[in-house]
């Protein structure tokens, strides 16, 4: 987002389809789509860059076409990223303080946030989110926010998500030779829950199911935190090749077959109910059983939703779930797809649509739970706008600490004349001098 127009571009590098949106804030809050593009996806697979040259050539499609509808020229975007390689873990973290009866600041939270993106990681991974649940003080529980409390220790228990360097690299990579820069990285499945949860639900305890074409994505919250994230590496792509080898059909035949006659159950189709399918190069036609196509995709489905709700299990709170299970992604359009999650987890679902933040109008198309990632992008970069801003201008004092100890170090490292140690000396004196600069 531009400080001058308040515009956000969020890019969605999927399996299936490349999408960017351009959006801008609006005054009640929400964001008013400029314009939208779209183009097929041929160089990922299963949520990671695998061909750079081609997924280079499907992002500047789909940001001609955003260009072209919004008016605006598209510079600067944030990402999503998802694959297999994604991984959470909980950790601890610890910040003893000087002076207990000083006031705990924001500072201090960046502080003890800053030191989890130490953390040492195994080879070939790096830290994408650290994210806080709750903050202790001197081990009594402090809620979300800490700040203006006292006390001599600081502790937070932290989700930290993870993945693979080469992964993010390439996505960056893509994004650089389309002619564009990154501005951020942001984990899809929290994308697709801000723009297809309701705060009620994550207060409640919900569970975010992103079924996209190469993964499965989850994010599970409970008041109001993020307590479980999981990749699956399954999506609609498995089940589109499952009918193609079940059916012996072309594979776009199978994603026709999938779309227009698909069924998660085969408990109420036909068992007469034919389809045809035209045959190669004038060969006859095929006809194929639209019970047996229900069978073929019940099966892969129920085999997706066994692993979310192991993913489920292991997280520790699914007797904590009030609002249970909210799907999104392409896979959820998926007829009957609802009572068979119902069925395989014991919890209540629905199928989430991402226009919980648009205002105007906007292309109904956006309605579809397909779009959850490339719009909770949206939501999410300005989140994390939010968290620079904070760290820069919320206390210039700690600002110019860390600009002051660079430049002394600087100076400490070179022989330089006195009048410049001098200058530097004075550096916060001028810098703070509220007659002289302003911060906004």
């Amino acid at each position: 987002m531009t400080e001058k127009n308040n515009i956000i571009v969020g890019l969605d590098i999927g399996t299936t389809k490349i999408s960017v949106i351009v959006a801008k804030k609006s005054e009640d809050g929400n964001f008013e789509i400029l314009g939208t593009g779209k183009s097929v996806s041929n160089g990922v697979m299963r949520g990671e860059v695998a061909n750079i040259d081609k997924t280079v050539e499907a992002i500047k499609s789909a940001v001609t076409e955003a260009e072209n509808n919004s008016s605006y020229e598209i510079t600067e975007v944030y990402a999503g990223i998802a694959g297999s390689h994604i991984k959470s873990m909980q950790h601890r973290g610890i910040l003893t303080r000087e002076n207990s009866q000083d006031e705990i600041t924001k500072k201090d939270v960046k502080n003890i946030i800053r030191d989890m993106h130490k953390l040492a990681m195994e080879p070939g991974m790096q830290i994408i989110h650290v994210i806080p649940q709750e903050y202790f003080i001197d081990n009594l529980p402090a809620g979300n926010d800490p700040v203006g409390m006292c006390g001599s220790r600081l502790e937070a228990d932290f989700h930290i998500i993870t993945g693979k360097t080469a992964a993010a690299h390439n996505i960056e990579r893509s994004i650089k030779k389309a002619g564009l820069k990154m501005v951020g990285l942001i984990l899809e499945p929290l994308a697709s829950a801000a723009s297809a949860l309701d705060p009620q639900e994550k207060e409640a305890g919900v569970v975010l199911v992103d079924i996209g074409g190469g993964t499965t994505d989850i994010a599970i919250f409970y008041k109001n935190v993020i307590r479980h994230t999981a990749v699956i590496p399954f999506g609609g792509n498995i089940i589109t090749n499952d009918i193609e080898e079940g059916c012996n059909i072309m594979p776009k035949q199978a994603e026709l077959l999938k779309v227009r006659f698909g069924s998660a159950l085969g408990v109420g189709v036909k068992e007469n109910q034919i389809v045809s399918i035209p045959g190669v190069k004038g060969r006859p036609a095929k006809e194929i059983s639209v019970k047996n196509l229900a069978n073929i995709i019940n099966s892969r489905v129920e085999e997706i939703f066994e692993q979310v709700y192991y993913e489920i299990k292991a997280s520790g709170y699914g007797k904590k779930l009030r609002a249970g299970i909210v799907l999104t992604g392409g896979g959820s359009q998926l007829k009957s797809i609802k009572p068979l999650v119902e069925y395989v987890t014991g919890l209540d679902a629905r199928i989430g649509e991402p226009i919980e933040n648009l205002s105007g109008t906007y292309n109904q198309e956006l309605k579809s739970p397909m779009y959850a990632t490339s719009l909770g992008l949206l939501k999410r970069a300005e989140y994390e706008m939010e968290e620079v801003r904070e760290e820069v201008f919320v206390e210039p004092e700690a600002a110019v600490e860390e600009v002051e100890e660079k430049l002394l170090k600087n100076v400490e490292n070179r022989p330089v004349k006195n009048w410049w140690k001098s200058f530097v000396g004075k550096f916060p004196e001028w810098l703070m001098d509220e007659e002289d600069n302003d911060y906004e």
